[in-house]
């Protein structure tokens, strides 16, 4: 039996969560679905009060659910599920101290995964010489909707966007002479909890132009009101531009063309997502300060510099680990590596090693 003391403050941290961290209602329904775990685990016990409660909150998903013959929860879901309790724990603590004093703030801490649950940390991305690839296949002009999955793959890459954004993108959001993205929920952009901001582009000639080469073309044939990743009515063998809105799958759209153009070109799949690593790694391999480093923070609309940090660190750690540990030179400009510095950038987090690499390009460029 669910303690109705705890459902109705669950219920708060959500109402919380909508009206002033002004989560949207995609996230607040993923919210309720993990915190509803927390709540079948306390069971009629008072959530205040169950810091010592055995099986763990940890077996409870893992363990207990294995025993019980519950289908197992993946990695990526427990992983989410751990984050939102901690942030209902310390929500909780902060408003309701004298009810959660009994709650260590050393235990919420240590809500995480399993260590033998640990998602791979092979984390994959799109390159910019796989962008190349893609945009370089032969193509005929008639062709137009593998001419705009090509011009999508650029700007996917270019921009950093999220699929759902790119998606439902108009002509009068894109002003490529300034390389602006006007990533505006009023203009209809679908953006993650319905956050507006503008955001700009790479500037890599080459993908630009490809950019530039679709856009100029459908502006030509279509108002601005129109769907930059427009769609392609194929009828007796010919193709049009269509003024059709995006529709509810539009994301899997999408996707479903990326991998035929990946298939086409003999490259192993990477999701529209892919593209916005991508982005972040190529900027952030290229940032010389910390100022840079926040400028591609803001331009991937996170709301902290540690949300980017925490993300992408991880994706750039080989080459930021290559450019610590060579960043003493010898009398002819090779690269030393040597087995102490090459210990120590080992015990470096990823966040450190990324800290330590902008503040080493800084003294350089001095």
């Amino acid at each position: 039996m669910v303690n109705r003391r705890n459902y109705l403050l669950v219920k708060e941290f959500l109402a919380y969560a909508r009206d002033i961290t002004q989560l949207d209602r995609a996230s607040l329904d993923r919210y309720w679905s993990y915190l509803k775990h927390l709540l079948l685990w306390a069971d009629d016990g008072v959530l205040g009060k169950l810091a010592d409660k055995r099986p763990t909150f940890a077996a409870h998903l893992t363990s207990e659910r294995e025993r019980n013959g519950l289908p197992a929860l993946a990695p990526v879901t427990l992983k989410k599920i751990f984050q939102t309790v901690k942030r209902f724990f310390l929500w909780a603590k902060t408003n309701y101290p004298r009810d959660f004093h009994l709650v260590p703030l050393a235990w919420i801490d240590a809500l995480r995964l399993p260590r033998a649950l640990q998602p791979s940390q092979d984390h994959t991305f799109v390159t910019l010489d796989d962008v190349r690839r893609l945009v370089m296949l032969p193509v005929s002009e008639t062709d137009l909707a593998t001419r705009r999955d090509q011009a999508a793959a650029a700007m996917l890459f270019l921009s950093g966007m999220r699929a759902g954004a790119f998606s439902t993108l108009t002509l009068e959001c894109v002003d490529l002479p300034s390389r602006t993205i006007k990533q505006w929920a009023s203009l209809g952009v679908k953006t993650k909890n319905s956050k507006s901001a503008s955001t700009f582009m790479l500037d890599i000639p080459e993908l630009i132009a490809i950019v530039i080469n679709w856009d100029v073309f459908i502006r030509a044939q279509l108002p601005v009101t129109a769907i930059w990743y427009t769609p392609i009515v194929n009828q007796w063998g010919e193709q049009t531009l269509s003024l059709d809105p995006p529709g509810a799958n539009r994301n899997a759209a999408l996707a479903k063309r990326l991998r035929k153009l990946f298939l086409v070109a003999g490259m192993p799949y990477r999701s529209p997502h892919k593209f916005r690593h991508g982005h972040a790694v190529f900027a952030l391999q290229h940032a010389n300060t910390m100022a840079d480093y926040k400028a591609v923070s803001m331009n991937l609309m996170h709301s902290d510099i540690r949300v980017t940090d925490g993300i992408y660190a991880p994706l750039a750690r080989d080459e930021v680990k290559a450019r610590i540990a060579g960043l003493t030179g010898s009398t002819q400009g090779q690269l030393v590596v040597d087995e102490q510095r090459a210990q120590i950038s080992d015990r470096l987090t990823d966040s450190e090693l990324a800290q330590l690499l902008t503040e080493a390009a800084q003294r350089l460029k001095g």
